[in-house]
This record gives structure tokens, sequence and C-alpha cells, in this order.
């Protein structure tokens, strides 16, 4: 989405670590603008400003100008950045040029409202899956977010990608078979060990078995005769 927004930036006469350094210290981080089929320049940011941008509701599909000092003015988009990882400061950004009549490639959030008739009447479970699309359009076409609402969902039913609501001129990339949500039903509980039910002795209940028949006692051997 393109922004009213207008980022200053000031050049930088060399790279590297030191350069680097002496430009947080100053207050600013370190960037560099490429694309459009323009030389990478070196430039220093006040990092408030594209903080700002980044948590913003367009996020980093955001376009907004940037204006060099004594240089270009041209829409950009954020590319990539880092961040100090135990201050979770901004440190460094990459912008890159954009082309307002071409088409471009972003990923845009699908934003997934309501409750679920089959998991408030049914019991059921609602399982996001596809959690943003990778699309193709104009930079001035790109949506901020989808909106997918689940409400008519019962168990076994589902959204899928090629659901969801285009615009002319937006072409989704991801496949359209992905599926973004659904409900499931909930598996029942297995059943614990010693819960299960002894196997019963064959024959009628409280019936005694007859006792084995006694051995016939051995003869004794016959006297023999004088």
């Amino acid at each position: 989405m393109r922004l009213e927004t207008v980022v200053p930036a000031l050049p930088r006469a060399s790279r590297g670590k030191n350069e680097a350094r002496r430009v947080r210290v100053s207050g600013r981080i370190p960037a560099v603008v490429y694309g459009a089929f323009k030389e990478p320049v070196a430039i220093s940011l006040n990092p408030k400003d594209i903080t700002k941008i980044i948590h913003s509701k367009t996020g980093h599909n955001s376009i907004f100008d940037l204006a060099i000092e004594g240089g270009e003015t041209t829409p950009v988009i954020v590319a990539d950045e880092a961040y100090d990882p135990i201050k979770s400061t901004l440190l460094h950004v990459d912008l890159r040029r954009i082309d307002l009549t071409r088409k471009l490639r972003v990923f845009v959030p699908i934003h997934v409202a309501g409750e679920s008739k089959g998991v408030k009447q049914q019991g059921g479970t609602l399982d996001i899956i596809t959690r943003s699309v990778e699309i193709e359009c104009i930079p001035d076409d790109i949506p901020n977010n989808f909106d997918v609402n689940v409400t008519e969902l019962m168990i076994g039913d589902g959204i899928r990608v090629s659901d969801l609501p285009l615009k002319p001129g937006v072409r989704v990339l991801t496949n359209g078979d992905a599926v973004v949500a659904h409900v499931v039903g909930v598996k029942p509980e297995e059943v614990k060990e010693g819960d299960a039910k002894e196997p019963e002795v064959a024959g009628k209940k409280g019936k005694k078995e007859a006792p084995a028949a006694a051995a016939p006692a051995a003869k004794a051997p016959a006297a023999k005769k004088k």
C-alpha cells in the first residue's frame, strides 16, 4: 500500500563496521537503498521513521518515499532489517526502490475473524494453517490483508487459498489448494492403562466348575501262590 510518507535520509561516504558504529552513536542507523536497475546507495536514517512504518497496519508492504539529501527521491519498500539480539533495537535496514508501473511480488497476511459454528455448536477445533499468501500485482494494488470469516464453518468444512477474495489485477502465487483454515472434530481421549475391562470368564456367572474326577486307585499286586 502506498503511504503519504516521506522519510529523509543522509548519504554515507563510506561503509564498514567503524562507519556503522559512528552512525549509530549519532542516533541514526546505516541503511542501503538498491534496485530499479540503479546503483546501490549507502545512507543513514532516523530509526524511529522506519520502526513506525514497519509497525504500521501495512507493515513490510508499505510503500513510502525516500528523500536522500542532495540526491534522489524515490518510492521504496523495506526489504530487510537487522536487530540487536539483546536490546531488540533496529541496527540496519535495506530498502528496495519500487517502479510503480511494474508488478511486484509480496506476501500479504490473512486475518481470520468470527467464531465457527463447528466450534461453538459441535465442539470442534478451528485450525489456522496458512497465515499469509504470496501475490503479484502493481504496487498500488497491494492489499493490506485478506479478511476471512469462519463463522459458517462446521466440522469438516474449510477455506482454501482459492476462496480468498481478489480484486482485478491481483494474482495469487500460493497454491490455491492450500488450506487457510478448517474445523476438525475433537479426537476421543485414549483409554488410560488399567481402565480397560478384564475379559469375562467363560460360563455363567456364579456357576462353580465341577471338581476334576479322582484318578482310580492302583490295584495291589496279586499274592503269589506257594
